[in-house]
C-alpha cells in the first residue's frame, strides 16, 4: 500500500520510525531512518527496521563475504524497489522478502510516491564488509513505474 502521509504511514509502520540515519546519510538520497530491533550478545547479527521518506533510496553496495554473507530485507510498510545490478528493478510491498547473496551489487529505497520501510539483517559470514558505491542515478530511478 503506497503512504504518501507521514502521519498514516506512522501507523502501519508497527516496527518504529527510529531515529535519523545520520551515520550513513552520505550513502542515501533523501532523508532515512534507522531503529535498532536486536542483537545477538556476540554482535554477529544485527536487526533494523530502515524506513525510507518517498523518494530515498540507498546507493548502490555490496555486502562482501568470503563465506555466508549477504542481506535479507523483509518489507513491513509501504511501497519500495530492489534492483540488483544488471536486472531490471523489483517493487517492494509488505510482506516482500528479498534475499541478497554476498557479493551482489543492488540498490533499494521507496517509491517516488510512497513512505517505505524494511527490517534488514547482515547474514552472518566470513570476512563480511559492506561495501557503498555510487548513487542511484536519478534519470534512472525517475524512470520506474509502479
Amino acid at each position: 500500500m503506497k503512504y504518501t502521509s507521514k502521519e498514516v504511514f506512522d501507523k502501519a509502520n508497527v516496527f518504529g520510525l527510529g531515529a535519523s540515519n545520520d551515520a550513513y546519510a552520505q550513502y542515501f538520497i533523501g532523508q532515512s531512518y534507522l531503529n535498532g530491533l536486536g542483537v545477538t550478545e556476540d554482535g554477529s547479527l544485527a536487526v533494523h527496521n530502515v524506513t525510507f521518506e518517498p523518494g530515498c533510496r540507498n546507493n548502490w553496495h555490496i555486502h562482501t563475504a568470503n563465506k555466508g554473507g549477504g542481506q535479507v530485507l523483509i518489507c513491513t510498510a509501504g511501497e519500495g524497489w530492489y534492483q540488483e545490478e544488471g536486472k531490471e528493478a523489483v517493487e517492494l510491498k509488505e510482506g516482500s522478502v528479498i534475499m541478497i547473496p554476498a557479493n551482489v551489487k543492488h540498490w533499494h529505497g521507496a517509491k517516488a510516491d510512497s513512505w517505505f520501510s524494511h527490517i534488514a539483517f547482515a547474514v552472518p559470514g566470513e570476512n563480511t564488509a559492506n561495501v557503498w558505491l555510487e548513487a542511484v542515478d536519478d534519470e534512472a530511478y525517475n524512470a520506474l513505474k509502479g
